[in-house]
């Protein structure tokens, strides 16, 4: 809870004096310390309880848990929709889906669902509705399902999550109209089973994110924290600073910045300037890089065009051999395979191979993001390791798409007011992780 006190406030012997005041923010209160103030004090108050207002919905900050599926590598969050006292659902966490979709069979009441019509603006503030008889209907394509694509009646029930600060869980809330689609149950095949539907994290107007922060008035951007075990993190708005390992007083894990492209088309992109295995950048045409990265949370390992591909998987060989990691038989769908035993062991950030690094452009000249032994290389058997990237082919629809394997234990920070990603080094580095720091599940 926020609290504001207004303190010190001495009266001027001139009304046509000039009003100053400080303001100072703390994660438990607003301090507000008036030194000097005429004679307006009845609109500074009001003034004053307006700015406090904005800054509460500012900071507000709303928590989901992340559960990876262990089978299938898969993750999805947790919450309840409908009118039932608990109505959990399972939902696939998925950058590319626009409008939120699940099996409605799975809720534990229909009482509070209503229709979309579909001449409603709700309706048409669906891109790329449609119409049966008078109730609106979407179609999108299934990110992970065996039917290609998922076709459901648009509907509006209420979603309960919870408010957070700094971790401390202080209520439920709900976003009364959350707009989904009611698919079939055939829509389902091929997905976990704990999953009942498809959460839509898009940059789209639609999608669950916009819903959120457009609802509760709050800053537009989302943070995910995938992690490699347990439950990880989920955060609406917010800042998620406040809370550990970013919070530290000490020494608190920073972010970089980095632009984000492609969200017209509904994606995440960004800009790939270079690639380094081991500090030394790679030979490749500049062509390749142009279509940039796109992010996503339901390909487990980083997809590359078969030139970068075999470019990367040559020099990191070649660098892995230097440090004494002898090369095994490959073990499908991976190409390039290591003896773990040969690797030493990082203390933090899983066995020691030859970093991989991304270079992007960042506020001033290239930035790079770095990945480590625990998100490069994969365990497949007791002492076989293998390079945790896949060969796409020659002609992908995109040329390189960064998984989850990679993505798991960094904080990702995806913000639409300023369309730039801010992601943090690998938790590993600084003896945390994803799942280190309380949750709610």
């Amino acid at each position: 809870m926020y609290f504001t006190s207004i303190n010190n406030i001495h009266r001027s012997p001139s009304p046509s004096q000039t009003i100053t005041f400080i303001i100072s923010f703390t994660k438990k209160n607003y301090n507000l310390n008036i030194i000097e103030m005429g004679s307006s004090l009845t609109r500074l108050l009001v003034f004053l309880s307006i700015f406090a207002a904005i800054a509460l919905k500012s900071n507000s900050q709303y928590l989901l848990p992340i559960t990876k599926h262990e089978p299938t590598n898969l993750f999805y969050t947790t919450f309840n929709v409908g009118s039932a006292a608990k109505s959990p659902v399972n939902l696939l966490l998925d950058l590319g889906t626009n409008l939120t979709w699940l099996d409605c069979r799975k809720l534990k009441s229909l009482s509070s669902l209503r229709l979309v019509t579909c001449q409603s603006s709700t309706c048409k503030s669906i891109p790329g509705n449609g119409c049966a008889g008078k109730s609106c209907l979407y179609k999108q394509p299934n990110p992970l399902g065996q039917n290609p694509v998922v076709t459901g009646r648009v509907v509006q029930d209420r979603a309960s999550l919870y408010t957070t600060d700094g971790g401390k869980f202080l209520s439920q809330v709900s976003v009364r109209h959350f707009t989904f689609s009611c698919a079939g149950e055939k829509a389902l095949q091929g997905l976990p089973p704990p999953v009942d539907g498809v959460l839509a994290l898009s940059p789209g107007s639609s999608s669950f994110t916009k819903q959120v922060t457009s609802a509760f008035n709050v800053i537009p951007k989302f943070s995910l924290c995938l992690p490699s075990s347990g439950t990880g993190h989920f955060y609406i708005a917010g800042i998620h600073y406040f809370i550990p390992p970013f919070n530290s007083s000490d020494n608190p894990i920073p972010r970089t910045l980095t632009p984000i492209k492609g969200t017209d088309s509904g994606d995440y992109l960004i800009t790939v300037k270079s690639i380094y295995v081991g500090g030394t950048a790679l030979k490749l045409n500049p062509d390749l890089l142009t279509g940039g990265a796109k992010l996503s949370t339901v390909v487990h390992y980083t997809v590359l065009q078969t030139d970068i591909y075999n470019a990367l998987a040559q020099s990191f060989t070649l660098k892995a051999k230097a440090m004494g990691i002898a090369k095994v038989p490959s073990v499908a769908p991976f190409k390039h395979c290591f003896d773990s035993r040969t690797a030493g062991k990082n203390l933090t950030a899983g066995p020691n191979v030859p970093v991989i690094e991304i270079g992007l452009p960042g506020r001033i000249g290239e930035v790079k993001w770095g990945f480590y032994g625990a998100n490069t290389v994969v365990k497949v058997k007791e002492t076989v390791m293998c390079l945790a990237f896949i060969d796409g082919g020659k002609t992908p629809k995109d040329l390189m798409v960064i998984g989850t394997h990679q993505l798991q234990d960094h904080m990702l920070e995806f913000d639409f007011s300023g369309t730039v990603l801010a992601f943090s080094e690998s938790l590993l580095l600084h003896n945390t992780s994803c799942s280190t720091w309380p949750s709610q599940k």
